[in-house]
Formats: structure tokens, sequence, C-alpha cells
């Protein structure tokens, strides 16, 4: 593999919690080239379908490039001005509670480091919260229950050592591809057995030993049987037991009640009992076993317990911190670990400290010289934005995320954002929430920003600039610093650079910590900016007083008063939401292949668009059935908070009864097909993190009277339509329309969308009943600037031949123009089909091409095409199109 070249910048991902390493080099062009990092111990040079494409998402199109009041561009002093002003007013007139800060894990460890000490230390309010509430809180909260601290203590190596590999609540084949394949890789080399814990049949069961698809909300329960499991088979570490940990008894008691038998969890699951008893026989005879969970776990109502049930099995068999063992959270964001460090969460102080405790608090205090600093927890992120909707809170600061789109019950969240005195949103581009700022602040993007970041297994890397900021965008720490001044507060944020508030954070971290808390910078307190600039990863703790093993808690002695691990009674609860005879379906929610958050990013690139380009909701054939749903039709989905709109896929990798929808959409992408208006504000007590697998929900065939496709290269946002949505391609974008008006209606609505006569030049075909349409639009040159087909349900003709014709922009012939009439291509070609390996933008109709040619195996695509090589996580799809395709060969 290729080593470091000495113009390449060594810089962070900034997606996953992985931490991948990258390579960044600007051209004298001006061309960018990313590639993955051979000597990062994250990833040795691999990079997901995401990462590669991280070079493309770097235009400056959609950007926000200088300071906004109202809509109108302003200088930054009077931005700031306004917002110290409106945030001191606010408090003076209603007290440091009426303001709330919401951040974000794509902020760096130095933004959410000043972000905590300005709203916790001085303006004196635990209102402070995060985006990864959403992600990750409930491991939190697991962790301090068992640990007395939020501990990760495993390494990414566990999985190249353990000997089985439980994973719950985590398609990590799409979500963490880079961590899968290591995964994989341990099972060809040394058999490692790999078990799938997870409603939906995911591209990462798909590669399993063992998948058990529960019904969701039910993992307490298989944990508990799991755990009672190995105390009726003698599969404990007795000794372990007894000499580090506590609430033993009262965890096995409350287990064994729950779940008295292997039969009677089978049932509660709504697994096969034989299924269920191979996963407790493997784990009970396995010492290496990891469980790897994240997002499936967490976003519950009882996320907390789960996250318990799985810990206390590990604390049975003595597995924490051992190599290839233990329980073990991958987060979502790149930045997620770094939040926690600092405080970011409404209810923790930095450092590792906590309002709980009293001398926390006066340590913080003290270390910061702080001037009214906040006594107890601020309000988490859903209590957060219902205190903006009533008006507790009259002035909030977002940051570098998208609420309006990404919180359940999002629809209120919306209105609340509207209702509410003073909005400010720091970002890099255009969002849905963005609309509702009274002050829009431009923040630096991925490569314009410096400073650090924490991975999953407590690793730090530095994220480095290698483009130039544009002139009127600030970093995030600067902004908060310049604000933090102009409110009085200028002697505490007197940074000259973000290597001084790294130097700040790592020194708190070791103030009279004295091993009371494991996270621990104290080695790192004195760095020079000489060596921060050269900072290479590493593990936290890096304590003064000697190098710390990587590994945590392999000891025995943990952060908990006695210094013994907890053991947690939970039970299996009712789901949160159970299904009733007006929502009689569950609705689960989680992440695309190539997709991340609300596709700010990973939009912009049409490979990524590339595999799924529309919203698509996944139902069993049976709940089709039963809806009176084909493929392809359109569904109105309700919940009792929200609604939305998707097209239909049948996918019998769901169980009956429960239907899948992707996070990602938005209003910048489509019209009412995102999750947050359905997702239950529901909260978990202990971590507040809200109940986003498991929603009550109904379905309904909306009637489509026509569909229509417009192609262009005009960056749109369609009004009046039943439904619409957009992706982008090579030269433009491609608007999906439908509607359940006439289809003569439909015809009209459509061409309104077309660019103005007299702009273009435009040729068309309109039948005359009013029941198809077809049109191009020319610019002055003949080349192709839009093409419009409208048709009845159905009907729509094949239109992906128009695509190349968009991106060339070269003169159009007169076959051309009247293919686009006739609404058929104007000559045969193979077109790569919907992508299947984003990777190296092979599509499905080569792949099939390929099987024809003889290829029948993922090594002989691979070598012929590249597919399925580099992240691995398009091989799931790659075989079932073998699959299909070698059956219809052999007919």
């Amino acid at each position: 593999m290729q080593t470091r070249q000495s113009d390449e910048v060594e810089t962070t991902c900034p997606y996953c919690g992985v931490g991948c390493g990258v390579l960044a080099k600007v051209a004298a062009d001006g061309a960018i080239c990313v590639r993955g990092d051979p000597e990062h111990p994250a990833n040795f040079g691999k990079l997901c379908s995401k990462g590669l494409a991280l070079s493309e998402t770097m235009a400056r199109d959609g950007r926000v490039l200088h300071p906004e009041i109202a809509g109108e561009r302003v200088e930054w002093n009077t931005a700031l001005d306004l917002v110290a002003r409106n945030f001191a007013d606010t408090i003076a007139q209603h007290g440091p509670d009426a303001v709330a800060f919401y951040i974000s894990g794509q902020l760096l460890t130095e933004d959410y480091y000043v972000a905590n000490k300005l709203m916790k230390g001085f303006i004196g309010s635990g209102n402070i919260d995060t985006n990864s509430r959403l992600c990750m809180a409930s491991s939190v909260a697991g962790h301090r229950r068992a640990f007395g601290e939020d501990i990760v203590p495993g390494l990414y190596d566990d999985f190249d050592e353990a000997d089985l590999i439980v994973l719950t609540g985590s398609n990590a084949a799409w979500c963490h591809p880079i961590l899968y394949q290591r995964m994989l890789t341990a099972r060809r080399v040394r058999g490692t057995k790999i078990i799938v814990i997870d409603p939906r049949r995911t591209a990462t069961a798909d590669e399993s030993d063992l998948h058990l698809p529960l019904d969701p909300g039910t993992d307490v329960l298989l944990f508990n049987g799991l755990l009672a499991h190995l105390a009726r088979v003698g599969a404990m570490n007795e000794s372990y037991v007894a000499k580090h940990t506590s609430g033993f008894e009262a965890a096995i008691s409350l287990a064994l009640a729950d779940a008295p038998s292997s039969e009677a969890v089978a049932l509660g699951c709504g697994l096969p009992v034989a299924d269920v008893r191979l996963f407790y026989d493997l784990f009970a005879a396995t010492e290496r076993a990891v469980t790897v969970y994240s997002q499936g776990v967490n976003q519950s109502a009882h996320g907390t317990d789960k996250v318990n049930a799985i810990i206390n099995c590990h604390l049975a068999t003595g597995s924490i911190g051992k190599p290839g063992a233990g329980p073990f959270s991958v987060t979502g964001q790149p930045n997620a670990m770094g939040g926690r460090e600092v405080g970011g969460l409404a209810n923790q102080l930095a450092a590792h400290m906590g309002f709980e405790n009293g001398e926390d608090v006066d340590r913080v205090a003290r270390f910061w010289r702080a001037r009214n600093m906040a006594r107890t927890s601020g309000l988490k992120a859903v209590d957060m934005f219902r205190a903006v909707g009533d008006g507790r809170v009259r002035a909030i600061w977002i940051m570098g995320t998208n609420p309006a789109v990404s919180m359940p019950d999002s629809s209120r969240v919306r209105a609340a954002l509207k209702r509410c005195d003073f909005v400010v949103v720091s970002d890099v581009v255009r969002t849905d929430t963005t609309r509702f700022a009274d002050v829009l602040l431009p923040a630096a993007a991925w490569g314009e920003k410096d400073g650090t970041v924490t991975n999953s297994e407590r690793r730090l890397s530095r994220q480095r600039p290698f483009v130039p900021t544009p002139a009127e965008v600030r970093a995030d720490w600067r902004i908060i610093c310049d604000v933090a001044s102009r409110m009085g507060f200028a002697d505490a944020f007197e940074y000259a650079d973000p290597a001084a508030i790294f130097r700040e954070h790592a020194s708190l971290s070791a103030f009279e910590n004295n091993g009371a808390r494991l996270f621990n910078l104290g080695a790192l307190a004195a760095i020079s900016n000489g060596d921060y600039e050269t900072f290479g990863p590493r593990h936290w703790p890096q304590p003064n007083e000697r190098p710390d093993d990587a590994r945590l808690l392999a000891g025995g002695r943990f952060q908990t008063p006695d210094g013994r691990a907890r053991f947690i009674p939970v039970r299996q609860e009712g789901v949160a939401q159970p299904a009733n005879s007006a929502f009689p379906l569950a609705l689960n929610t989680g992440r695309l292949r190539d997709q991340w958050h609300t596709m700010t990013r990973t939009g912009l690139v049409p490979r990524l668009m590339a595999n799924a380009p529309s919203p698509v909701v996944e139902l069993h054939s049976r709940d089709a059935a039963e809806n009176e749903m084909d493929e392809g039709d359109l569904a109105y989905l309700a919940t009792p908070y929200g609604f939305a709109r998707a097209k239909v896929r049948i996918n019998d990798g769901q169980k009956p009864g429960q239907v899948f929808l992707p996070i990602h959409w938005s209003g910048q992408y489509a019209v009412n097909a995102g999750t947050g208006p359905l997702a239950s504000p529901v909260t978990d007590p202990f971590s507040g993190q809200p109940e986003l697998k498991h929603v009550p929900l109904r379905l309904r065939r909306e009637v489509k009277a026509w569909e229509g496709v417009l192609i262009s290269r005009r960056d749109l946002r369609p009004t009046g339509f039943v439904h619409w949505s957009r992706h982008k391609v090579e030269g433009g974008w491609v608007y999906e329309l439908c509607g359940t008006e006439r289809p003569d209606q439909g015809v009209l609505l459509a061409k309104g969308l077309l660019d103005p006569a007299g702009r273009a030049q435009r040729v068309e075909y309109d039948d005359r009943r009013g029941q198809a349409y077809r049109a191009a639009v020319t610019d002055q040159n003949g080349a192709l600037m839009e093409a419009l087909f409208v048709a009845r349900s159905q009907q729509l003709p094949p239109y992906s031949w128009l695509l190349a014709l968009l991106a060339a922009r070269a003169p159009l012939s007169l076959q051309e123009r009247m293919a686009v009439l006739s609404g058929q291509s104007p000559k045969p070609a193979l077109q790569a089909g919907r992508i299947v390996c984003a990777c190296f933008n092979v599509g499905e109709n080569q792949l099939a091409e390929a099987v024809m040619a003889g290829s029948t195996t993922l090594d002989q695509i691979g070598k012929l095409l590249q597919a399925g090589t580099n992240c691995g996580s398009c091989r799931s799809e790659i075989r079932k199109l073998l699959h299909e395709n070698s059956l219809q060969a052999a007919e």
C-alpha cells in the first residue's frame, strides 16, 4: 500500500465514530485528492464509500459564506454584537435558564469545550445539549451505572482477537463498514463466529453465522435470558463476580424471574427457541466474546436498561477489558466521544465530572474561575425544544446540526423555532433549520477545521486544515469566544488557537484527579504548539504519572465508591409504544449505506445518491398485501405525531408488522418524507434518549394518477406537489414527481417547473387529452438544460439515457431532440443502472452483464469490476444480484 506523501495532510474523516485516518492533497490546479491513511490504526488505509467521496463534497455551492441577520448580509461585528446583546438581555430579564445551546458531534473537541464552558461556567445554566443525545446517551448512562464512569473498556483490536462477535442493534456493514470488514477478516482467518441481533435482515445479518430477528423492544428479555443461562450452566466467573462486582444477587434474581427459560425468551422475543439456545450456548462456551451495540440498542425509551443488560452478561463472565472480549459501544458521529469528554451533555460536567457531586461542581468552578457556575443539570434535547416551544427558553443557539429534521416530533420542533424570540444558527450550509435563524453565522467546514476528535475506542486524532477558509467564515471555537468576549467574559476566553484550548481541556482532566476519574490527559496539558501540530493518534487516558495501558478496567478496579462494578437489575418492560388498532404496525428507522444524517454533505455527490435516489419505505409482502400495496406505490405513513410519504419497496427481510424508513430525507431533498415528524418524543428516564426504533404506525396507499420526472441543471424546491424528491446527478438534478390529481392537472403543475420561455428554447410534445407531456429545454448553444416527462401512473418512459445528455452539455442533434419528444433513447446503449458499488461506481446492469458473461462469485466480480473490494458494504447486495441473475441465466 502506498505510504504517506510529503504534500499530503493527515486528518480524520468527519463521518461516523470509527475515526478513520485520511490523507488529503490539493493539486496545483486546485483539485482535491482524498485517500485512506495507511498508517492510521483505526482504518489502515481503508475508507468507506462516503469517505472516498469526501473531495466531492467540498464545493462551495450552497455554503453559508457571510453572516446574516433576518436573511440580510451583515458584518461580523454587527452579527456578534446582536447575538451577545440578545443573550445578555434575555438572561437579565428571565434568568440564565431562559437561554440554551444545542450543539453537535460534528464539532471538534476544542469547539465543544468552549461552548460548554461558556454555558455552564459563565452564563450559569446547564442548558447545553448535543445531537449525540439522539445517538449514544443511553450508553453513557449505562456505563456510568455499571462502571461509575463513562468508559468504553475495549479497543478495535478486540474485533481481530474475538472468537465470537455479537452485533446487536448495529447494521455495521453499512454504518461502520471499516470495522465490519475487520470482523469479517477475523471470521475468515480465525473462524470467529458472528451473531447479529436485529429485527431486520440487514446487510450485516446476510454475512452472519446466526441472525436473531427479535421483536423490537425485547432486548432486555434476550440478555436477561443469557445472564440466567450463564448462571444455570455454570459459565460464570464466580471469583471475578465475588471480588470485583456488587449487586449480582438482585440482578440474577430479576433475570431468572424475567426469563425463566429459553422457551420463555423465545416466545417473548418472537424467535425460534433453537436459535436462542444456540446463541446462549455459543456465548457460554466462548471466553473471547465481544458484544458490539449501537443505535438499535440506544435509541429506545428503555435504552439504558438494554445497555446494562448487555454489560451484566460480561460482568458475569469477567470479560471486561480483556483482549477480544467485553461490551463495545460504537458511536454514530466523528466526535460523539469528544463531546462526552468535555461535558457536552446537559447532565454532565467537563472531564467526566457530574452535577450529582457537589465537589465536582466546585472543582470545575475553581479551575475555570467561573463567575456563575451552573449547579444543576440542564434540559436534555427533547425537553429543551419543548421549553423553546412553551417559552421557557427564549433564545437558542444551534451549532452544526439540523434539529428541524432530525429531532423526534420535528413538526413541533419547527413550530417551536418559529415561535422562539431569538434563534442563532452557526453552520456550514443552508438547512431546514437555518430557515428559522434570526442570525446565521458561517462556520468552517471539514478541510478548514483545526482540532481534535475522539473515536469509539477512545482514540484521539487530529483534524487538520488543507484548504483555505473562505474570507468571512470562522471556526466554531472562535465564534463562541467572540460572543463570550462581548458578553463580558473576555478574560476566560482569550485563546490564541485550538492548541491553547486543548491544553486547558487536558489540564482540567488532571486537575485534582488523583485517580478519581480514568479520563485523564494530564501528560498533554503542556503540549507545545509544535507537538500539537504533529499530534499522532493515541488513546486516552494519558495521565502524567505513567503511560496508561490503552485497555481499561482489565484489573477489576472500577470508578465506583467501593471500586466494584455494579450489576444493574433490569426487567423487560412493555415496549415503549405498543401497536394498537389505530396504529397496527411498528416503525423502525435507520441509516442508508451511502448517506449521512440529513444529507447536507452526501446529498451533493451523484454516486452516493445513485444507490437509493428517492425515499423508500420497506415492508414485508404480507403487510403490503394487507394494505393493497405493490412495489413502487406511494404510501402515506402516519403515527400519533405526524405523517410522511414514500415509495413502497417490498422486502421480506422485514418482519411482518414492521416498517422501515431511512432517517436522511429532509426538506432539501423531498417533501414530507422524513422520519422526524413520525418519531416518538418519549424518552428513556435515565438517559433522555428518545424512542426512535419502535413507533406505532398505520399505512394507506395513495392512488397516483400521474408521474413525472424533471431532469434539470437548476437547483429547485418544487411546491404544490403531493410528493416529490430529488437527487444529484452529473451536471444537475433529477426531480421525481407524482400526484393524485387528474393527469391533465398534473401536466399543468409539472409544466410550471420548466425554465420560463424566452430564457431558453423549448421543444415539446403535448398529448391532446392532457394525459402525457414531454419537453426539452436547450440553452443558446443547443445543449440540454432540462427535460420533462409526464405520464399516467405506471406509464412513464425510461429516462436514464437523458442523464448523459445533461452531463455532456453538447448541442443536441436532431435525432436526440426527436428522441426526447418520443420518450425513447436514440440508440441502444448499456446504462450502468442503479449504482450498487459506490466506491467504484458500478451499477446493477454492469453486474448483470458480468454474470451473463460467466462471473458467478464475489471474487470474480471483484476482479472484473472492482465492486465489493474496498469497504465491502455492497457485498450483500452484489450477492443477491448474483443469485437473481444466475437464476435468470439458467431459465
